[in-house]
């Protein structure tokens, strides 16, 4: 039976349902453990004068206080990958430059006397002028951050074919500015750590529901002043979600290891909602100008990207990647030839932005796909032609930057969707609605998703001389280890750190198929202890790795210790290994069926007797890394990603005059994601997306006052939606499998997040009749904006 690619029963779930998972919160601490309370600064922006911790060290319980000057003494600045005049310390040690940076860490035997501890601590500032607008801290009078230099800490422009030539020629030349906002990823559970030092080995061991990309276990290790080897991470065999934001969960860790070190015992914290939606991390907000040189039949031949990309007090590491994660592909899922862009990554006074799910791709397509919609409106075309006129044809396509799109059929797909999903209906349902006189809108986008970054991406900040001399840096590893135990079990431990996905099924299901066993009989580990496991800098949970890249390393595996069993049985079988089936649990000869073995009696053989086995089947590694992914070349060329699906949306709403609500009728969103390992985890994975990406779309913003105040600082203020408030979905699907990963599978879990908010907002504009449309599209700006159309 092949159980790959069926919706097979999630085998994480009996621990989830039962209460019974073990979470970073759950896992035993030793009985001498501290507690800690952090202490964060009021003010957005302010020199550090004097931090006194007397009063807090004279309440009973509490051990220790940890502050700047202990992070000066046994602590370094954070790496970065742009070199900027600002030291980015684990904690505040001159001056603190956003809401929520810590500024000093107290130490106790339970966590409320921790934080009793805190109101005790004396804390002296002298506040300077904040600045939070990009654009005003981007100008030549903005208040300076750094104490030296400037706000914009990066400024790169690329040129790519003739755009200018392309312009001069156009027909019609399309802008349109875009303002994307900042917002939260907000998973279930907050950051954890648990962190010891070691002092006769100088090491730290630290637990954390870190989520990777694990480049950053060398970050941690250099910032805490040992070599990666004294620095052994672990997480949690379960975490409550992430969607990108427990990679910020890396300056903690050292944090917290400091304060283990000066305590000299182990130390635990957990983060607070509040501290989590005030400081954790956030998307980045992006000002974009993105002008199209398009011909008479709405044909585009060139891009130019102006992008003005706001990071936060901050350049925490990995950033400047968000601009430039999808640097390689920026003309999206259209055949541009000439592309024009310019990057600048600007400082302000907020919380420093990070991962979050899609991260630079909902800013990148809300610029696109809105561009799109208002190359129709000026020609006077209909929307969806625009987009089928302009779709790639033709598979590989490279794209001007140097993206290699590896496979799809963009125009089929957008046929199926538009014929399954009942377009030629909706669109009967706008014209009743408009002759009834109400405000009814269809939008449309199209997205290409990358899937498997390449490490060496994120150099393209650099020019080619610098990366020169910092070395290439390419590729996308990715770890599995498969085993066999004395009594013929079947064990997997792979490197994606999942965060709720349900990679463990998949991972049996494909162990399963290649052995002929049931899923239930795999026993899959996904937590990673860098000081035993398989992994690498690419190890972690983020760009949907885990489908091409994890899952395709664990095929790898699993097939190459099928080969070495199929050795072992035909010895034993008198028959060739080519001609062996495993299934049923058992090995036998296609042709003899009743001649056979226990898969358990093969798979125990080099345990019990290894001296008759040519190589030993015991266990078998596979790093795993897509040929195609190089280091950006002298042109500035980088394939961003191994793979890249394709998501086309469509949906039809209505705006209520009197209230400014949205209520969408219906949304239809075809995903070809290569080949679908588990359909029921699919479906979750584009359900998921879909519900983050609505709540951006309509409710959520992270806001900050023009003194720098942070506006939004509770769930009361932040508008996550409720499970009531998202629509129904439609979800369609073509597999065109890839050639690049082992198993033909691209990724799926980012795509909503980068297609529907502007799917969203190119409906609002096609219902309102209005050029600018900017997120989150609330029933105040709604209202606003029928007052000011006329509607």
């Amino acid at each position: 039976m092949t159980y790959t690619g069926r919706a097979v029963r999630r085998l994480e779930d009996a621990d989830l349902l039962r209460g019974s998972g073990r979470f970073a919160d759950d896992l035993p601490v030793r009985r001498d453990t501290l507690h800690a309370a952090i202490l964060r600064s009021p003010h957005p922006h302010a020199e550090l004068l004097s931090v006194d911790a007397e009063g807090a060290l004279a309440l009973p319980g509490v051990d220790c206080v940890v502050i700047g000057e202990d992070a000066r003494r046994w602590t370094r600045p954070f790496a970065v990958a742009v070199k900027t005049p600002m030291q980015h310390w684990c904690l505040a040690v001159d001056r603190v430059r956003y809401v929520g940076e810590p500024v000093a860490v107290a130490l106790a035997r339970d966590r409320h006397t921790a934080e009793d501890a805190l109101e005790r601590i004396t804390v002296r500032y002298r506040p300077l002028p904040p600045v939070v607008d990009p654009e005003k801290a981007a100008g030549p009078d903005a208040p300076l951050l750094p104490a030296v230099g400037s706000n914009v800490v990066g400024d790169r422009a690329f040129r790519y074919g003739d755009p200018d030539a392309a312009f001069a020629a156009a027909a019609h030349r399309v802008s349109v500015t875009t303002r994307y906002p900042r917002n939260a990823a907000s998973p279930l559970e907050c950051f954890v750590v648990i962190a010891e030092y070691l002092p006769g080995e100088a090491a730290y061991e630290v637990t954390a529901n870190f989520q990777g990309p694990f480049a950053m276990q060398p970050v941690m290790a250099m910032a805490l002043g040992v070599p990666g080897n004294r620095l052994r991470l672990r997480t949690p065999p379960h975490s409550g979600g992430s969607f990108g934001a427990k990679h910020a969960v890396f300056p903690y860790v050292v944090l917290l290891a400091l304060a283990a070190r000066k305590a000299g015992r182990p130390v635990k914290w957990v983060e607070s909602r509040l501290e989590h939606l005030t400081a954790a991390t956030s998307a980045t907000n992006r000002v974009t100008t993105l002008s199209a040189a398009v011909d008479r039949d709405g044909v585009i031949n060139a891009l130019a990207w102006d992008q003005l990309e706001d990071c936060g007090a901050y350049l925490r590491a990995p950033e400047p990647a968000t601009p430039y994660r999808m640097h390689a592909n920026m003309t999206g899922a259209y055949r541009v030839r000439h592309l024009s862009i310019r990057n600048r990554v600007v400082l302000t006074n907020k919380t420093p932005s990070g991962l979050v799910r899609g991260f630079g791709g909902p800013q990148v397509y809300f610029a696109l796909e809105r561009l799109m919609q208002r190359i129709a409106a000026t020609l006077g075309l209909d929307p969806l032609e625009v987009i089928r006129r302009n779709l790639v044809e033709a598979f590989p396509h490279r794209c001007p930057a140097g993206a290699i799109l590896d496979s799809g059929d963009y125009r089929a797909a957008v046929h199926v969707a538009t014929e399954r999903g009942g377009l030629a209906q909706l669109r009967h349902w706008r014209d009743r609605a408009r002759r009834e006189g109400r405000l009814y809108g269809i939008g449309f986008a199209a997205v290409v998703e990358p899937a498997i970054s390449n490490m060496g991406y994120i150099s393209t900040v650099l020019g080619p001389e610098e990366r020169n001399r910092a070395g290439p840096k390419s590729g996308a590893q990715a770890a599995a280890t498969v085993s066999l135990d004395p009594l013929g079990g079947v064990s997997v431990a792979i490197d994606s750190v999942p965060q709720g996905q349900g990679h463990r099924t998949a991972t049996a299901q494909i162990v399963a198929d290649i052995f002929g066993l049931a899923p239930e009989a795999i026993a899959v580990g996904a937590a990673i202890d860098t000081g035993k496991d398989a992994w690498s800098i690419a190890a972690g949970n983020y760009s949907s790795r885990f489908a091409g890249a994890t899952a395709g390393a664990v095929h790898i595996a699993a097939t190459r210790l099928r080969n070495r069993l199929a050795g072992i049985a035909a010895a034993q079988l008198n028959a060739r290994p080519q001609d062996l089936v495993f299934a049923g649990a058992r090995v036998f000869a296609a042709a003899n069926p009743e001649n056979s073995l226990s898969f358990a009696r093969v798979a125990a053989t080099d345990h019990w007797s290894p001296g008759g086995s040519p190589e030993p089947a015991l266990r078998e590694t596979v790093f795993w890394s897509p040929s195609v992914l190089g280091a950006p070349n002298t042109a500035d060329e980088v394939n961003g990603a191994a793979v890249y699906g394709f998501v086309f949306d469509f949906c039809g709403l209505e705006i209520e005059r009197d209230t400014g609500t949205v209520r969408i009728d219906k949304f239809v969103s075809l995903h070809d994601a290569g080949r679908i390992l588990n359909s029921a985890l699919f479906d979750g994975q584009v359900r998921g997306g879909f519900a983050m990406a609505v709540g951006a779309a309509l409710h959520e913003r992270l806001v900050y006052a023009e003194d720098g105040g942070f506006v939004t600082g509770s769930l009361l203020d932040y508008a996550l939606p409720t499970a009531l408030m998202i629509p129904e979905l439609e979800i369609l699907n073509q597999e065109t499998l890839s050639s690049v990963t082992p198993l033909g599978a691209k990724g799926v879990a980012e795509g909503n997040s980068m297609s529907t908010p502007v799917c969203i907002a190119n409906a609002v504009a096609d219902a309102l009749g209005m050029e600018e449309v900017n997120l989150p599209l609330t029933p105040e700006r709604l209202l606003e904006m029928v007052r000011r159309g006329g509607q």
